[in-house]
């Protein structure tokens, strides 16, 4: 991790963390042989390593941001295939709109396949819902620092913890609502604000209200204008660290983003299978028929070919440039933690 610190921050001065660089790779010494006269057994550190990660487990934490009835909860329950949301863990129709942002976070631990997972789900009602929605983002922007805050205090305790427990948020998905006309101002001020704390994924609710002429025109005209305001989603250009990501992430980047999604937790039958999906008076809209809507790519996205790329991304770019901040301010002294605050008041 030494030279990932040191470069970001001698990036510091512009603030803008550097592109990862792959490795240097040694050149084989000419002339002698490196082919095995037997089995070592070097090919199982995959499988001691695979053995390491299932006994601890992992955590992904996923906020979810947009205007009420935008289908945020739904499309989380969709997304992890269980009731993971706030709706599902006793929230009533009954309760009004909050007059401010407030953040709730559901914890739950997801099985599969013998792999658990600590997921962590972050609503943020009442963002985006008043008549006036001047900084808005500012209480998400506070939460996101509190949790890299937080793990920075743990990190510089003189004796920390061998597993650091980790609240920082690895993804963000932005619901834009799916007016086929263009972004509005709130949604362009939180993607500039929040951009260069947290990898945001943007996506557009509901696309079922619209024909696919209006969805292929209106994902063109939204990827133009974040890119004429210099919004920067995941995954971010100056992090593809070869060729390869480089070529998949330009897809993403030119053709799927932003995922045009429905989502939905209940089941139908069609052709004798059970499927996810919407009724309506002229057929079942199904959320994992790519022929329907783009779900099943947001999900392969997010969890089968991203999530640890998101952790990794989070880690190394957003809480670094967060910590290198923090230091510089400081003095380069590691902020003072609250056992060391607590100490110094009762000496006092």
């Amino acid at each position: 991790e030494g030279p990932v610190e040191s470069k970001n921050e001698a990036a510091m001065s512009e603030l803008v963390p550097e592109p990862r660089q792959k490795p240097v790779v040694p050149m084989k010494p000419m002339g002698i042989n490196t082919s095995l006269l037997g089995y070592i057994g070097i090919d199982t550190i995959i499988e001691q390593m695979r053995k390491k990660t299932m006994k601890t487990g992992f955590d992904f934490n996923i906020m979810v941001v947009g205007q009420s009835g935008l289908g945020k909860s739904t499309l989380v329950n969709t997304l992890f295939k269980s009731q993971v949301s706030r709706k599902s863990s006793g929230w009533n129709r009954e309760e009004k709109i909050p007059k401010t942002v407030e953040i709730k976070a559901i914890g739950h631990v997801i099985e599969e396949g013998g792999v658990k997972m600590k997921l962590t789900v972050i609503d943020t009602p009442g963002f985006g819902d008043q008549i006036n929605n001047e900084n808005c983002w500012e209480p998400i922007e506070k939460y996101i620092n509190e949790q890299y805050e937080k793990f920075l205090k743990e990190e510089v305790n003189i004796a920390r913890k061998k597993r650091i427990p980790d609240t920082r948020v690895h993804c963000c998905l932005y619901f834009i609502s799916p007016t086929g006309h263009s972004l509005r101002p709130l949604d362009l001020e939180f993607m500039k604000h929040l951009s260069k704390v947290v990898n945001i994924i943007p996506v557009i609710a509901k696309a079922d209200t619209m024909t696919l002429e209006e969805k292929t025109e209106f994902k063109q005209r939204v990827r133009k204008e974040l890119e004429v305001n210099g919004i920067e989603f995941y995954p971010q250009k100056e992090f593809d660290e070869d060729l390869e990501d480089k070529t998949e992430n330009d897809k993403i980047r030119q053709e799927s983003m932003p995922f045009a999604v429905v989502g939905s937790d209940k089941e139908y039958q069609v052709n004798g299978k059970r499927v996810l999906g919407r009724k309506t008076p002229w057929g079942i809209i199904e959320v994992e028929n790519l022929n329907h809507c783009e779900f099943a790519l947001l999900r392969d996205f997010v969890i089968r070919t991203h999530l640890q790329d998101l952790k990794e991304v989070t880690h190394n770019i957003h809480y670094e440039t967060y910590r290198a901040k923090r230091l510089n301010d400081n003095g380069g002294l590691p902020p003072m933690t609250v056992e060391t605050e607590e100490n110094h008041e009762s000496n006092l």
